[in-house]
């Protein structure tokens, strides 16, 4: 369902709808208040209703709904864990809503980690056109340098390869690794990251057996004739990672969960209050999702 107040119940709906209520072998349902779905074209024989209720007001966030929305994650995810669900998709939610209440977690990514027990879990964004990783994500770009570590790098393009060989069914996965600064540092000439850290991470990836490409200028990387020399791209920062990809597929890229032990995809998209219950907002990228979600559902069962 995501935030009530948001176009997330709304895009779910119309997902479902557009579908007929499933995916190749897969039916589907909705998660959260059988109300507000309701309310959005929803059927509610398709709602696996939850306890804790919400009242939609379009636009207007309301905590007293926070109990509702974290309600619907966690009965999507048990259902994952137990079997009984290939793959949850989950709608925009509103951390600021969330954390009046006492919600202890940044974001979806950190929230799903904590139910599942994973050990680490990672953002991709994926479209047919380019899969992106940021090594970090929500944090100020003054801070990025002292994120970026042989370690960090190692075990997140470790996670990134395995969820490429799992859940999109390639068998030889190739990651390719941006570059912090430009031009990839010019041979430790603009910054000595790539020397010192990018560099020997690379080789300990390649010697464990990984094809892994880098670094590599995020400038001349993302054009079409490189993409077709990698089936993912690891990269230093939310920007670097979120402008090319939301440039080549802005309606149909989808965030994908990476590490955890279900498989988890939302649409690439906020909750975009300012058009919500305006009949605007734009089911695309909650379509992609769905259509992503049982693909690397299938795959893990081959």
């Amino acid at each position: 369902m995501g935030e009530p107040a948001g176009v997330g119940p709304e895009v779910a709906a119309a997902a479902f709808k557009a579908l007929s209520g499933k995916i190749g072998a897969h039916p589907l349902r909705l998660i959260g208040d059988p109300n507000v779905l309701a309310s959005c074209g929803a059927p509610r024989e398709a709602v696996i209703a939850v306890k804790a209720r919400a009242v939609r007001e379009p636009g207007r966030p309301d905590a007293a709904n926070a109990a509702a929305t974290i309600e619907a994650i966690t009965a999507a995810v048990s259902l994952a864990m137990k079997g009984d669900a290939a793959a949850i998709v989950t709608a925009p939610i509103n951390k600021h809503v969330l954390m009046q209440t006492g919600f202890a977690f940044p974001g979806h990514t950190d929230f799903l980690q904590a139910l599942t027990g994973a050990k680490r879990a990672v953002m991709m964004l994926a479209s047919k056109a380019l899969r992106v990783v940021p090594l970090t994500v929500h944090i100020p770009l003054a801070d990025v340098p002292k994120k970026i570590t042989h370690d960090a790098i190692v075990e997140t393009a470790e996670i990134t390869l395995a969820a490429l060989r799992r859940e999109f069914a390639i068998r030889f996965p190739r990651l390719a690794v941006a570059g912090l600064n430009p031009h990839a540092g010019e041979d430790g000439d603009i910054g000595r990251e790539e020397q010192d850290i990018l560099i020997p991470a690379i080789a300990e990836l390649r010697a464990r057996g990984h094809a892994v490409l880098g670094p590599l200028p995020s400038d001349t990387m993302f054009h079409a004739e490189a993409r077709g020399h990698y089936d993912a791209a690891l990269c230093m920062y939310h920007d670097q990672a979120l402008i090319p990809i939301k440039t080549l597929s802005f309606w149909d890229g989808v965030n994908v969960t990476l590490g955890l032990p279900i498989v988890r995809t939302s649409p690439d998209h906020g909750t975009a209050f300012e058009i919500a219950g305006t009949g605007k907002a734009d089911p695309r990228s909650m379509i992609a999702a769905v259509q992503m979600a049982a693909e690397m559902a299938d795959a893990r069962v081959r």
